[in-house]
Parts: C-alpha cells; sequence; structure tokens
C-alpha cells in the first residue's frame, strides 16, 4: 500500500490527464482551482504557493501539517499521506481530476450544441 503521494506522483497524474480537462491549464477557465482532499478527514484545501497565495498548479505548500508525509532539508513538503489527493475546487465543491474532466467535457460539449 502507497505510504505517501510525491511531486512525481503529481507530475504523472497531471500528465496522464493532459488533454482532457483534469489538469490546471485546461480548467481554470472554467472556475476550477487546484486543491487537495484529504479522504480520511473529508476536509478539502486550495492550493497554496510557499507564500501562501492561491497556487495555479498543485503545490503541497500551505498543507496542514498533519498531510504532510516527508519535508526536504529546507522543511518544504515533498510528500503527502497516501489518503490525500489532488482535485480542484469550483463554487465551493472539490471534484477529483476524473470528474473535473467529465465536467469540462460536458460543458464543452454544452456549448459546442
Amino acid at each position: 500500500m502507497r505510504q505517501m503521494m510525491t511531486y512525481d506522483d503529481l507530475t504523472e497524474s497531471s500528465a496522464s490527464f493532459r488533454d482532457t480537462g483534469g489538469v490546471s491549464e485546461e480548467n481554470r477557465g472554467l472556475g476550477f482551482r487546484p486543491a487537495f482532499l484529504d479522504r480520511d478527514s473529508g476536509r478539502f484545501l486550495m492550493a497554496r504557493n510557499a507564500e501562501g497565495a492561491p497556487a495555479v498548479v498543485h503545490q503541497f505548500d500551505g498543507l496542514p501539517d498533519d498531510w504532510v508525509a516527508r519535508r526536504d532539508p529546507a522543511g518544504r513538503p515533498v510528500a503527502v499521506k497516501a489518503s490525500v489527493v489532488a482535485g480542484f475546487v469550483r463554487a465551493g465543491c472539490f471534484y477529483t481530476r476524473e470528474q473535473a474532466a467529465q465536467l469540462v467535457q460536458w460543458e464543452l460539449d454544452k456549448r459546442a450544441s
């Protein structure tokens, strides 16, 4: 069983959702913002950069200490516990990458018809 999610995992996940609407660059215009959900607690948080501002892509900075599985020597988070998943927030609701991709495709189909 996986014990954590790393930046390599985020990169791999982004690559697998490229051209589907399941990545920040493709869904930002529809109001999606990168976020994380801790499935253990049901709590979700917007992704933040090191300064605390909303991030434009998934970053581990700003996540609660109990979500962080490993830090680098400078103290920056480099991995989060396995129950944390990357996704998006739109209108106060959390969407997994899969759900965001489906909604983006639905929105695009609706616009095309």
